[in-house]
Order: structure tokens, then sequence, then C-alpha cells
């Protein structure tokens, strides 16, 4: 028997589909400031070696680069009540995501600078910059525009990698299709529109990245 697409049963459902969008949204947003924040922090004590933090930060590296994201989450969510330790979904998912991209992103800014030629450093302590210019104007964002695609793309895997949210109840997108499809049985057509919502986030999400690139870091490096 011939299957009949049938798209406006998920269609019923739009306003659910644009509250989950919205929230995979709202929850790369607030992982990427934090995630990358903390791996300017863990790439400048890798970098310039400061003991015994820079030991530490490259253990949470190794143990979160070699762990599933899944994984990372359950801990968060399943194993932080044994301590005591509650926290709603939404938090949990930031949690997770902030530190993910945490530890990658500190491997990616740590490249940028190392890459900064020394001769750089040493003109800039003959101007008689401060620490605070030398870091913002020498090092930083000199290393973000050499590693800037890599650690964009690599926010992009971390907002499609959140669909595993919705394994701990998180109302992202993927788990508003898991609903629709739960109560319409059109599982080839709701997925597919997911699909298609993902991918228009991801090229938007990656155009945003690209001007704010432009805008923010390349002309000022």
């Amino acid at each position: 028997m011939a299957y009949h697409l049938a798209f406006a049963p998920v269609l019923e459902h739009s306003d659910l589909l644009l509250r989950g969008a919205l929230f995979t949204l709202e929850l790369t947003a607030i992982g990427t400031f934090f995630g990358v924040s903390l791996g300017i922090l863990g790439a400048v004590l890798r970098a310039w070696r400061i003991r015994p933090l820079d030991t530490l930060f490259g253990v949470y590296v190794e143990l979160i680069r070699n762990t599933p994201f899944l994984v990372q989450l359950f801990f968060i969510f399943f194993g932080l009540p044994s301590l005591h330790i509650h926290i709603s979904e939404w938090q949990a998912a930031v949690l997770a995501m902030v530190i993910n991209l945490g530890a990658y992103s500190t491997e990616i800014i740590r490249a940028g600078i190392e890459a900064i030629p020394s001769g750089q450093l040493e003109a800039a302590a003959a101007l008689a910059m401060s620490r605070f210019e030398v870091f913002r104007h020498v090092v930083l964002l000199p290393a973000l525009s050499k590693v800037w695609p890599a650690l964009s793309s690599q926010i992009i895997i971390v907002m499609l990698g959140s669909a595993v949210c919705s394994q701990i109840a998180a109302e992202e997108l993927s788990f508003a299709a898991n609903f629709i499809q739960s109560r319409n049985f059109r599982t080839f057509e709701t997925y597919l529109i997911t699909s298609g919502v993902y991918l228009c986030m991801a090229l938007l999400v990656r155009q945003l990245l690209a001007w704010v690139g432009r805008r923010f870091i390349m002309r000022r490096s």
C-alpha cells in the first residue's frame, strides 16, 4: 500500500515546534556565552601553563572530550540529586552544554593562543601596553580570529547535540517533535519537518556567528 504524506496534522502543532526551536536557540545562546568564556579561561591557563590550574583543566578537558554528551547530561540531572543537588531540566541542559562546549573550546582557543608569535608579545611589552591591553589586543582577539571558523562549527555541533536533552524532558525542539508524533502518529512527516527546522537553525546560527566574527573579531585583531 502506498504511503500518503500528510503534513497538516504536524503543522497543526506548529506552535509547539516554534517553542521548541526557541528553547533550543535559548539553550545555545546561554551555553555559547558561558561555554566560550570557560574555554577562554581554560585556554589561557593551559597555554601559559599556570599550575596547578592547567593540570585541573587538562583532566577536565580529557574527561569531557572522551565521554558521550548524553552520559554527561544524565550524570548532571540524575547523578547530582544523589549529592542533594537538585536542579531543573532547563538548568541541567544549560549546565551540560556549558561544560561540554567549555572543554572543546578550551582546546580550540588554546591552539589559537599558541599560534601567536612571541615577537608580538615582546613588541607589546616594548610599547608599554598594560597587561589587559596585551591580553585583549595581542593575545585574545588574534587567537579568536585564527580559530573562529572551528569554534563556530563546534557551537553548531553542540546546538544540534542538544537534541538529547529531550531525554530529561527539557522542552527543546526534539522533545516537541516526539510529543507531536506520539499524538498524530505521522512519524515521517514530523521528523522531516523537524530536520528542516534544525537545518534552518544551523544555517541561521552559522551566519550569525560569521557576522559576529567579521564585526567584532576579525576587524579588531
